[in-house]
């Protein structure tokens, strides 16, 4: 984790994905300070996604002091508000096979299985499944 943190967080990179014109990042607050962000990027489309415009859920986190209290839903409402309007005609994401919750939580906003693909996780390659949801106007 302090690895895969490391290389992905860096404050170089960060301004570089708030600065891109292919990232739209929303942010949940409580009592004035983040508790959580959800981040869509548009561009990429892989292989079992089917569809001529998707956005990738990259991220979406909760601070873990605020999990079950709405926010992932505010996100995810968000997000997938965003991705209607801005035209995307699905939304898709990967997420690591064994975390069982985080696959419940997309399952039960209509996403399903369209694939896998390796993750590299610092120095660890894990397998994440590709889930996808149609956007329907």
């Amino acid at each position: 984790m302090d690895e895969y943190v490391a290389e992905s967080f860096t404050l170089q990179k960060m301004r570089e994905e708030l600065m891109g014109e292919r990232e739209d990042f929303f942010l949940a607050l409580a009592d004035e300070a983040v508790c959580g962000y959800a981040k869509l990027r548009a561009g990429d489309n892989p292989e079992g996604v089917l569809a001529e415009r998707p956005v990738e859920l990259e991220r979406i986190y909760v601070d873990a002091a605020h999990h079950g209290s709405g926010v992932g839903r505010l996100l995810m409402e968000t997000a997938l508000s965003h991705a209607r309007s801005a035209g995307f005609d699905a939304i898709w994401l990967g997420v690591w096979e064994r975390n069982e919750r985080a696959v419940a939580f997309y399952r039960k906003w209509g996403f399903s299985v369209s694939g896998n693909k390796i993750f590299q996780f610092g120095s660890d390659p894990q397998t994440d499944l590709l889930m996808a949801k149609p956007l329907a106007g």
